[in-house]
């Protein structure tokens, strides 16, 4: 009887010992469709999650394994790595400018200029950016005479989606002396009509007209920035790199400009210190950022103390990129091309830079220890930037070097593609560019250039690494993911359905593989134990629905180190 009374007890005692045991943890997802985009891509349902990064991933037992005094049920729905934009502009918003890319009509745009114009009173200059002809109702490109109609008394200058391009008023092309007798600047073309006048339209010299803006300070555009970056949570973005960021604020004689000197390209409004000073303060609520740094020159990159991979986890130094850039775009368009535009015999849109310049640009960058990630879209610009890269990888041979080329829009030889790959040179791409230049592409281009437009397949085929970005156009991952696997436009035409790639293949280049490109593979773009806990849990499954449905699919969850930083109503 003694006996029984002392086991009834011990076998309580060991049967509790489970609970009692458990692990302790932070978080604890399951019941899902986990993605985990690893080497496999295995398909798991529970994740735990503990200070910061994933502790586990696997199944049922986990809940038995650990215990988090937070548990989410994913109810079935696809939790997956958060994606990686490797090249995208935040734009903050300054008090003179309107949103142009809200509006859709001509009409509407004017009626923003025109209210802009009255709260700012005669003589000050309104802008805005992210105008886009195809999302007007006349289905035409802005001009001075609809600007001079709205705002007759103020200088206006309005950046088209891409920032290839502007539209300016009279008034502001009076301000900037450009008249019927101006040439064109040696990089840039100023559109006219009959009589030589300007339209108001000026391709990729913006700064022509955007240098005469007075700027706004950085504690003014502080608010709008940090705004433009929580932005980015909803579309599940946990990690980007800006492509336009400058030093031009650092001391003189440590990448500052001296007294006097130009600085860099008006669109780089922001720069490393202002985005230091953001995430000094706001970091652990924000996307994680890697900065792409405007050239500035070779004496200024010296005297920087810093280079390429500089920094923390939330924000860092990345390559020297896009500005300047080879060539243009084709938002201007301008892109440079082996052959001349469609319609447009003799013109080939415009190089920003020489074999000699870029050789010049690159060397230099290399030898102080950077990254390169240089602009190229046209053909004729990706061939002649990927044979700079290997001149100077020749002389200056890198072992783990991680260069790009940023957009590699146009398909190039056979010959240069197997020259990216040889050289370990990875393309950052923007498939989404298919469908919101559909319009662009079919004014421009014909035949195999045209069908082999922002490629996938055959790079991949001739062993050159992409990753995925969107460059604005727009910033939300579902459009470049559904032109990646469907390579259809918005009217649903298909343009060169060879180049589509997987939807395991999409997912994949825009997580895992955008990690490569900052040396953070083994942190981040996929779900395994010990990464960064950078998730998002979508409301459908990307592997499975209607290929249509990518559009729509929503983020309902964003996490970033284990902590939800978005969470859709």
């Amino acid at each position: 009887m003694r006996f029984g009374k002392l086991v009834l007890p011990l076998l309580a005692f060991i049967s509790g010992m489970p609970a009692l045991a458990a692990r302790p943890a932070d978080l604890i997802l399951f019941n899902g469709k986990v993605v985990t985009v690893d080497k496999a891509f295995s398909i798991r349902s529970a994740v735990v999650v503990k200070g910061g990064r994933i502790l586990a991933v696997g199944g049922p037992e986990l809940l038995k394994t650990y215990r988090a005094p937070r548990r989410i049920d994913l109810a079935g729905r696809m939790l997956m790595p958060g994606f990686i934009d490797t090249h995208l502009h935040l734009f903050g918003l300054s008090h003179r400018q309107i949103e142009p890319d809200k509006a859709r009509s001509i009409a509407a745009i004017r009626d923003m200029v025109a209210a802009k114009a009255r709260a700012l009173g005669p003589g000050e200059w309104v802008t805005g950016y992210g105008w886009d002809e195809a999302q007007l109702a006349e289905h035409r490109v802005l001009t001075r005479a609809d600007l001079d109609e709205a705002a007759p008394d103020n200088p206006v200058v309005l950046t088209r989606a891409g920032s290839h391009s502007i539209v300016a008023n009279s008034r502001a092309f009076v301000l900037a002396h450009i008249d019927a007798a101006t040439p064109d600047p040696p990089t840039g073309l100023i559109e006219r009509d009959d009589a030589r006048r300007p339209t108001g339209i000026i391709r990729e010299r913006t700064d022509l007209i955007l240098s005469l803006v007075p700027p706004d300070t950085a504690e003014q555009m502080r608010p709008s920035y940090v705004a433009s970056l929580k932005a980015l949570l909803p579309l599940g973005i946990t990690s980007f790199m800006e492509a336009l960021t400058n030093i031009d604020d650092e001391p003189e004689g440590k990448g500052g400009p001296a007294p006097g000197e130009r600085k860099g390209n008006p669109l780089a409004g922001h720069s490393w210190r202002d985005f230091q000073a953001i995430y000094a303060q706001y970091g652990v609520e924000l996307p994680r950022i890697i900065c792409y740094i405007a050239y500035p020159g070779p004496e200024r990159l010296k005297a920087f103390p810093h280079h390429t991979g500089y920094g923390t986890d939330r924000i860092k130094l990345g390559p020297i990129g896009e500005m300047p850039g080879y060539d243009g775009g084709f938002t201007g368009p301008t892109a440079f091309t082996k052959a001349d535009y469609k319609g447009l015999p003799g013109f080939r849109g415009r190089a920003m830079l020489t074999p000699a310049s870029a050789r010049a640009m690159v060397a230099d960058a290399a030898a102080l220890g950077w990254q390169l990630g240089i602009h190229a879209i046209g053909d004729a610009a990706i061939e002649q930037l990927a044979q700079v890269y290997d001149d100077v990888l020749k002389t200056q041979p890198k072992r783990d070097h991680r260069w790009f080329l940023a957009h590699l829009t146009m398909i190039p030889s056979d010959a240069t593609l197997d020259m990216l790959a040889r050289d370990h040179v990875a393309a950052a791409v923007q498939p989404n560019f298919l469908y919101a230049l559909e319009g662009r592409y079919e004014q421009t281009l014909d035949g195999y250039r045209l069908q082999h437009i922002n490629p996938l397949a055959t790079p991949l085929a001739h062993g050159v690494r992409l990753a995925f970005g969107s460059d604005n156009l727009p910033i939300g991952p579902m459009v470049g993911l559904y032109a990646a696997v469907t390579r259809k436009g918005p009217d649903g035409k298909i343009f060169g359905a060879d180049e589509a790639v997987s939807r395991q293949q999409a997912i994949r280049l825009y997580t895992r593989d955008a990690a490569f490109l900052t040396w953070d593979e083994a942190k981040k773009g996929s779900i395994e134990p010990g990464k960064l806990a950078d998730m998002i849990v979508l409301d459908r499954d990307l592997l499975t629905v209607p290929a249509a449905q990518i559009l729509d699919t929503k983020v309902i969850t964003t996490i970033i180190d284990g902590k939800i930083v978005y969470q859709r109503p």
